[in-house]
């Protein structure tokens, strides 16, 4: 079929002016969006106060903090290591990686919305035989003749199946929903790697003051023991109390020796953590903080907006909305429209004139009239995805809420009990006084003496593991209220249907 240039270009236009109306009209079926109320309090139920006993280092903290929550710490040491985390510990480049692929998809996905262009160029030789017939002479003779053509064929062709009923933007809609879930998904990653680093890193400074702690001791009962010794000397004491300090201060150089096992395998833990080595990190000996910032504090409705699984499973719901649509749409019917234009003959230095030219436009409906109810299984099936999604981002929150009034009152109560600890420590050391003095002063026995010291090393090492206690307690509970993330650092939706879409924000800032 051919046909002059203008008849041509007004062809296409009518088929043009034909879709408009019809993509001006377009929507998308399903249910639109509205996020389902949580399960959530209007306060936590366990009130906030520092620990009796501890320091405030910087009242002006008691908010949540952001950004670098581990720099309320103040220690430089724990800051280097925690700005690895981000750079260099491989799960966390895992989920990076899986955020970018998610963000990938939507490109392929969006890509279903614009018409397919292509272009051929073939060529083709046939060959058609025919046979005839004459009379000469009285006789008949058969000729038998073959025709040979080549044939040339170029053009473009443009197919496209126009959304007017949302399918593909339903498509679209959940996958932006699940990369912002990927996102969401990196940055609780982030946090638990960064959450995990620092309590193994006062679990390390535990292990340091422990040691610390029996050093100190092992000076005092050396010291002891030359008492004894004097005495036993002196011939004012039996040999008896001489092995019993001996054994005192042997006993309690191995407990010395013992907290080495930990800190050794914690430093091990922080080197894996920011993705190095274990041999290639070495962190100087430290002490436990004695001295913590003020606990956090925040409203339930706060940490609806701190929480990155909270935000990945919030992305979650909306994403399995959209797939409501998605498979409500397969009951409607998919509209084609399809364009070709070419140039076919022979020879090929003549291919491109007007007396070769073909062109051909054309529509398409299609529906599925029957299917034994498959789409309407799609549908139901979408439907319970979406509840079971309701279900787990309510449940998440719930989890978040205990996660926050379990530390709150793991500081708390902490804080009681080291206030009383801190007392029974000094009552056992002044025991630990008297019994000495009496025992010089001949009116008890060395095993009152050991008793007493063992009862005052006891103590101190059990106020020690409650201060333990209460410092992983305290990143637990910044933790469980968001660390220093917030929703508003998902990539948007605008930016992720981009060519190029950014990495988020709390990623970036801390690639190299």
């Amino acid at each position: 079929m051919t046909s002059s240039p203008s008849r041509s270009a007004r062809r296409f236009s009518l088929l043009a002016a034909c879709c408009m109306p019809m993509l001006a009209g377009c929507f998308m079926v399903g249910p639109d969006y509205h996020r389902p109320h949580a399960v959530i309090s209007a306060k936590f139920k366990e009130a906030p106060q520092p620990p009796p006993g501890w320091g405030v280092a910087q009242p002006q903290l008691a908010e949540a903090p952001k950004g670098a929550w581990w720099e309320i710490y103040h220690d430089p040491e724990l800051n280097w290591l925690e700005s690895q985390v981000a750079i260099s510990n491989q799960n966390v480049k895992q989920y990076e990686a899986q955020y970018r692929k998610a963000a990938a998809t939507i490109d392929s996905i969006r890509a279903q919305l614009f018409p397919t262009l292509s272009g051929k160029f073939t060529f083709s030789r046939n060959a058609q035989g025919s046979e005839s017939r004459s009379a000469s002479s009285g006789s008949i003779i058969n000729y038998s003749t073959t025709t040979t053509a080549n044939t040339w064929n170029t053009g473009p062709s443009a197919s496209w199946t126009i959304d007017v009923w949302g399918r593909i933007r339903r498509q679209i809609q959940q996958q932006v929903t699940a990369t912002q879930a990927s996102a969401a998904d990196l940055a609780n990653a982030q946090l638990s790697y960064q959450s995990q680093l620092a309590n193994a890193y006062f679990n390390l400074r535990y292990q340091d003051s422990l040691k610390k702690l029996y050093q100190d001791n092992v000076g005092y009962f050396q010291q002891a023991l030359t008492i004894v010794q004097n005495q036993v000397d002196a011939g004012v004491t039996d040999p008896s109390s001489l092995w019993q300090a001996r054994y005192q201060l042997q006993q309690t150089q191995a407990q010395a020796t013992q907290a080495g096992i930990a800190r050794a395998q914690y430093e091990h833990a922080i080197a894996t953590l920011i993705g190095r080595a274990p041999a290639d990190l070495s962190i100087p000996v430290g002490a436990l903080p004695t001295i913590l910032p003020a606990p956090p504090t925040a409203v339930p409705s706060i940490m609806l907006q701190r929480r990155p699984d909270i935000a990945a499973a919030e992305r979650n719901m909306e994403g399995y909305n959209a797939e409501i649509g998605y498979y409500i749409a397969a009951f409607y019917p998919e509209i084609s429209v399809s364009a070709t234009y070419g140039y076919s003959g022979n020879p090929l230095q003549t291919l491109i004139q007007a007396g070769t030219r073909f062109w051909s436009l054309g529509a398409s409906s299609t529906e599925t009239l029957f299917n034994g109810g498959a789409r309407t299984a799609a549908v139901r099936s979408a439907r319970a995805d979406y509840d079971a999604s309701v279900a787990t981002y309510r449940q998440t929150v719930l989890a978040a809420l205990q996660g926050v009034e379990d530390n709150l009152s793991n500081l708390r109560i902490l804080g009681e009990q080291i206030a009383q600890q801190d007392v029974a420590v000094r009552s056992a050391q002044e025991a630990v006084r008297v019994s000495m003095n009496e025992y010089l002063a001949g009116t008890q026995t060395y095993t009152t003496v050991l008793t007493s010291q063992q009862n005052a090393l006891s103590y101190q090492v059990q106020a020690l593991g409650i201060r333990q206690n209460i410092a992983t307690s305290h990143v637990d509970l910044i933790v469980a209220l968001g660390g220093g993330w917030d929703v508003s650092q998902l990539p948007s939706k605008a930016s992720l249907q981009t060519n190029n879409p950014l990495l988020p924000e709390f990623i970036s800032k801390t690639k190299p």
